[in-house]
């Protein structure tokens, strides 16, 4: 992708369908005049009353308790530098959007136009009473250093600079780990730290609290090796200054044990590696280009252990791991700050959280058959569900124990399930399915590229790498709307007319097999040859055939027309008597899967047991555990209307047949999805206690419905239909299918294709 064009697509990004990243919802109804009556005047008299008698009420009739304030002046963003407060708008929307997603903190952006330390200082102090805490971003040092401790002695909130303990907290945990791997002791080590600013010296100060020591400790800055004959050090120079008579990097590279790097992009060489001592470990974080390359490091060092800040290698120092997940605990316990022992409890927490199990749902995420710790895995991946619940109650615990905790927390297991519901839980399907798809890269037919939105999904499918798409269409128009979208042809990159002189060889090959496949069943050669003309039968065959490992159709016509010529080519996978759907819609309480959404009318009992178990293998496919329930209209026998009867067949037929599935019913909705009703009502029910998250309907109807209108009234995303039980992977998507929809649906098809693949590696390895 040019420069250019990424450029334009990150403005349009920024700009539509609304300008910015983050906007503020209501918590509380405002349908009624009463409701208004309660939310403003009169009815608001009564909270201000309560918190003129006491302050800390605002905790408990306000939004204070969950809210963070993102503050900068500008002058030390990203590798930008110092671009002034408006220019540095979108990153700390950005970081709001994160607290967001990740950990369901309300973060609200607040530039500051001033330089001056002891203005910004007064400007933070005076907002203060509005926010539970104070997350300080992109200040440059040593500023930064003077804003943030007289801050933490003024206020009675959390403050943390991000900048500056965010790494240092992440990069220590896996300096923890690789210690462990490598055998040696943190307070025997040789550290050369690449940097001064204020990331490197916080991360240097993090790491003589767990035992470090000055003498065997160097950080350079620009101009060299930073020792205490050297004049007009700052204070944090100073205070990292060494004793030692070497000027240069190379210098202090030899016999070093690890190396931190937090400056510019190739300071370090193969030479100075080869220099290090035995089993190096380097953490080359300057971003989005390492101090030296990831590729050129392994192969000059194979006892390396290697950490960048970059997501496409192991080991990513990622402040995404500690800041949402800090600040969550801090606020749950009302900390009034943030201090050493909840750091060190972090670092120790996700130190430990590498060393254990990890679940399948990462290890699918990033395409891993497992995840273990070692040199490739010595700190959590961000998408790890376990992150949520575990760093939190390590923080709010440490806040606790070092007596800044005001509402101290007394049932840790309700804790934890309270932050599992949060958002950082279930809700980055979306990111896990891109990023899985991205592991192998898959031959995806797009069947009709010559539309401009389905050819815009081809071309993110093809930039992100989530697959390499077949366009298949008139090879005119669709070259015509590529130079329109400045799509670039690269590698593997197919564009196919099925009606072109050219694929006549192909056409005529493919028409034969179909004959062959189908001539019994009434088909003629000619009718064959007709066929192959049509996108969806000539694209279902190259899936059939090998030449392409998957296929998306749909966005053009009615469904009904494009699932026959699929049926017919592809045909059902065996042991399979009925091919089914599933859509999966991301709503707030996690990942919903709902079948049959889009081929069975009316299933039978039979029918409806089977989809439920191919419902089953798709969710675990990605990593969940199903917890299924068969919907009806009716609760545990209390109709005896054949509608009703045939669910509850189908659920005996489940529990016999597939003891290991955790299903039942008949069961209404509402009773599926609310634990303390269904727990209250049936708690004799295998659903009781557990979160549903797959939900089988009777007929199609029903979940065709139900499917389409979370989707327009909720607002709930939607992947799918995900067809279930064809011989390959081909995906049919509803009529008219948004440009994210056709991306997410491509990632589907190559997930699918990988899962194929791996079976029938799986399958001939045993024969």
């Amino acid at each position: 992708m040019s420069n250019e064009k990424n450029r334009r697509e990150a403005l349009v990004y920024h700009a539509k369908p609304q300008p910015g990243k983050i906007k503020i919802v209501p918590t509380k109804p405002y349908s009624t005049q009463r409701d208004l009556a309660l939310a403003y005047s009169p009815g608001v008299a009564e909270p201000c009353l309560e918190i003129a008698k006491d302050k800390d009420n605002v905790y408990k009739y306000t939004s204070k308790g969950n809210l963070v304030a993102i503050i900068s002046n500008g002058t030390a963003v990203l590798g930008l530098g110092n671009i002034g407060p408006e220019a540095s708008k979108p990153v700390m929307e950005g970081k709001g959007l994160l607290f967001k997603i990740f950990a369901d903190i309300d973060g609200i952006d607040i530039e500051v136009d001033t330089e001056d330390v002891d203005k910004f200082i007064e400007t933070v102090k005076m907002i203060a009473p509005t926010f539970g805490g104070i997350n300080l971003e992109d200040i440059k040092a040593p500023e930064a250093f003077e804003i943030e401790r007289r801050l933490k002695e003024e206020l009675d909130i959390p403050v943390m600079h991000d900048d500056q303990h965010g790494t240092a907290i992440i990069s220590a945990a896996a300096l923890l780990n690789a210690l462990e791997l490598t055998g040696k002791n943190i307070d025997e080590v040789r550290i050369v730290v690449s940097g001064a600013g204020a990331a490197a010296v916080s991360c240097t100060r993090l790491y003589k609290a767990f035992g470090a020591k000055d003498e065997n400790i160097v950080m350079l800055d620009s101009k060299g090796v930073i020792r205490k004959d050297r004049e007009n050090l700052s204070k944090e120079k100073l205070e990292f200054a060494s004793d030692r008579k070497i000027d240069t990097l190379e210098e202090a590279m030899i016999d070093a044990d690890v190396f931190i790097g937090l400056s510019i992009k190739d300071v370090v060489s193969p030479e100075m590696l080869l220099s290090m001592a035995k089993d190096p470990i380097v953490f080359a974080m300057a971003n989005p280009d390492p101090e030296i390359k990831y590729e050129l490091a392994c192969k000059t060092r194979k006892d390396i252990i290697m950490a960048t800040g970059r997501s496409d290698h192991p080991n990513q120092v990622n402040n995404v791991l500690g800041f949402p997940f800090i600040f969550r605990g801090a606020l749950d316990v009302r900390a009034t700050g943030i201090n050493e022992a909840m750091k060190m409890a972090a670092v120790e927490a996700l130190a430990k959280l590498t060393r254990e199990p990890v679940p399948e749902q990462v290890n699918i995420a990033y395409g891993e058959t497992r995840l273990t710790f070692g040199k490739d895995y010595i700190i959590p991946k961000p998408f790890d569900p376990r992150l949520i619940s575990e760093i939190p109650p390590a923080i709010a615990k440490a806040a606790m124990e070092s007596g800044i905790a005001k509402e101290p927390i007394e049932d840790w297991e309700k804790y934890k399930e309270e932050l599992r519901q949060r958002s950082g839980d279930d809700n980055k399907v979306v990111r896990l399915l891109h990023n899985r798809a991205k592991m192998n890269k898959k031959r995806i037919i797009f069947a009709e590229a010559d539309h401009l939105d389905v050819l815009k999904a081809a071309q993110i499918v093809q930039e992100e790498g989530i697959a390499t798409p077949i366009l298949l269409g008139n090879k005119e128009i669709i070259l015509e709307l590529m130079n329109e979208l400045e799509f670039e042809v690269t590698d593997g990159v197919q564009i196919i007319d099925p009606q072109s002189p050219e694929a006549k060889p192909k056409r005529e090959q493919y028409a034969e097999k179909y004959w062959i496949n189908r001539r019994r069943t009434g088909s003629t050669l000619y009718y064959a040859k007709t066929q192959m003309k049509k996108r969806n039968s000539f694209g279902s065959m190259m899936v059939l055939e090998g030449d392409a490992d998957g296929m998306i159709s749909g966005y053009s016509r009615a469904y009904p027309m494009v699932v026959k010529p699929v049926f017919e080519v592809i045909g059902r996978a065996s042991g399979i008597s009925k091919a089914s759907t599933v859509h999966i819609m991301i709503t707030k309480r996690g990942p919903i899967f709902l079948a049959d959404t889009s081929i069975n009318i009316n299933p039978t009992a039979e029918e409806l047991a089977e989809i439920a178990q191919n419902t089953a293998n798709v969710a675990s496919t990605f990593g969940f555990d199903p917890v299924i329930a068969l919907l009806s209209y009716a609760n545990y026998g209390s109709s005896t209307h054949p509608n009703s009867r045939k669910v509850k067949e189908a659920v005996r037929i489940l529990h016999e047949n597939n003891p290991e599935l955790v299903v039942d019913g008949e069961i209404q909705t509402d009773f599926a999805l609310n634990k303390e009703l269904l727990q209250s009502q049936f708690p004799f029910s295998k659903l009781a206690g557990k979160k549903v998250n797959t939900l089988i309907f009777p007929n199609l109807e029903s979940a065709n419905i139900t499917y389409k209108l979370l989707k327009e009234l909720n607002g709930a995303d939607s992947i799918g239909p995900i067809m279930v039980g064809l011989r390959r992977s081909v995906h049919i998507m509803q009529l008219g299918a948004s440009v994210d929809e056709m991306v997410n649906m491509c990632a589907i098809a190559a997930i699918d294709a990988q899962e194929r693949e791996k079976r029938w590696k799986a399958k001939a390895g045993n024969s």
